[in-house]
């Protein structure tokens, strides 16, 4: 019974207002009474020690419904704080964004300069030279169909071209559900012509999460290579053949494999959206995915988890994105302000340095966790070892060197008394020899 009397108070406090206001119900004693009243097991009212017992049995379990309900209405008035702080906090990055657009220019030469293994942190008496430095920084662009992987190559390699009407590099598809978008994995350097970092696009992510893992768990441990299929087990033995037929012309086994360094997790705003506000389970299978390849463990560098990029935000109203962005954060367990980028259809200035401020997150945490070299463990053993033995041979010749003082201060001791036995009279001791015969 009193079960059914939580279940009933969390039911109305799930149904709260946007506003805020609480509305846990008041019990009265009347009314609990007449709940109690509604199990034919208790006594009726007119039996005095049985009602004075049921009195007792009411109260007590009242007040562990009130318990509960207090403990339950304190955990939501935190969350809701909770979320309505970070609410704040993403959209007063906006004006924060809007602010520094004024002065694009300084965090964009500090992307051109970029170098592999520049922002290296040495910490922990490792040095640059420690280090698997790669010639070339790749980033690797993952997301689900109609996320806009394609555009946003084309958007960032705009950003840092002198030529703002150059061709498009990016094949984009026009209509998400005709095709099948980008099949071969696609590396472009940024900015063109540069060696210092590149972008990777890939093929969407698939409906089914199995094919996702193990895609991404090639990727990231086999590495990529330019011009090479991405061929799924679901796919239609044609597209399988056309892509193979492909992949031979392109001849992309003459590409260099290239480790990945750091991953761009890119989500359609509009899709995260219609996914929040429908109970069309097929809507929600979108999110439901997107969690699944976010939190595949491949796609992670140490503690480091991808960065994130929501597009099509011209679409929604800013109230809307800033929504999308919570509610990404919340699902994937990531600061929504500070690892979650909405970068939209446009062409402006404040676009251009959310572009530059994603790629400076993603570039200092690709050099923060690039590989110690190999021959770290045994360049420490080798130079170890020589500095072990050294000491102990040091400590060695210490004892003996110890040990041969002391004895010289023994017999330095000793001499005087040596010296004043030295004069002895063997003759007036001749009788004891005798005595021996």
């Amino acid at each position: 019974m009193g079960g059914d009397i939580a279940s009933s108070l969390v039911s109305s406090s799930e149904e709260e207002s946007v506003e805020g206001k609480e509305e846990f119900p008041e019990i009265s004693l009347g009314s609990l009474a007449c709940l109690i009243r509604k199990d034919g097991s208790r006594a009726k009212a007119e039996d005095g020690g049985a009602v004075e017992g049921e009195k007792g049995a009411a109260f007590e379990e009242y007040g562990e419904v009130r318990r509960r309900i207090s403990s339950k209405s304190l955990d939501l008035e935190a969350d809701r704080r909770r979320i309505s702080d970070v609410y704040g906090e993403v959209l007063e990055s906006y004006n924060v964004l809007l602010r520094r657009s004024g002065n694009l220019e300084a965090p964009k030469a500090r992307i051109l300069s970029y170098v592999p293994g520049a922002w290296i942190e040495e910490v922990g008496g490792m040095t640059r030279n420690d280090y698997e430095v790669p010639k070339t920084t790749l980033l690797l662009l993952v997301g689900p169909k109609g996320s806009g992987k394609s555009s946003l190559v084309n958007r960032i390699s705009k950003v840092f071209e002198d030529d703002k009407f150059t061709s498009e590099r990016a094949q984009v598809s026009y209509n998400s559900s005709v095709g099948d978008g980008t099949a071969f994995l696609h590396e472009y350097m940024i900015p063109r012509g540069s060696i210092s970092f590149s972008l990777c696009d890939t093929r969407s992510l698939s409906d089914d999460s199995s094919e996702n893992i193990e895609m991404l768990r090639q990727w990231m441990t086999r590495g990529v290579r330019h011009g090479e299929p991405v061929i799924r087990g679901s796919d239609s033995w044609r597209l399988k053949t056309r892509m193979k037929q492909k992949a031979r012309q392109n001849g992309y086994n003459s590409s260099e494999i290239k480790m990945v360094n750091f991953v761009i997790f890119v989500v359609n705003g509009l899709s995260v959206l219609k996914s929040m506000n429908s109970d069309d389970e097929a809507d929600k299978q979108y999110t439901e995915m997107v969690a699944t390849a976010f939190n595949c463990p491949y796609l992670s560098f140490k503690d480091d988890k991808p960065v994130i990029i929501v597009t099509h935000g011209d679409l929604l109203s800013l109230s809307d994105r800033a929504r999308v962005r919570v509610h990404l954060g919340e699902l994937l367990g990531v600061p929504p302000a500070k690892q979650i980028f909405d970068i939209p259809e446009r062409c402006d200035r404040t676009t251009e340095l959310a572009i530059v401020d994603m790629l400076s997150y993603s570039l200092e945490h690709a050099d923060k966790n690039l590989p110690c070299k190999e021959g770290l463990s045994n360049k420490v053993f080798r130079v170890a070892l020589p500095t072990c033995l050294f000491l102990l041979i040091a400590l060695g010749i210490a004892i003996i060197a110890a040990q041969i003082c002391g004895n010289h201060n023994h017999r330095v001791h000793r001499q005087p008394i040596l010296e004043l036995n030295t004069h002895i009279d063997w003759h007036k001791m001749r009788h004891l020899w005798l005595d021996l015969d």
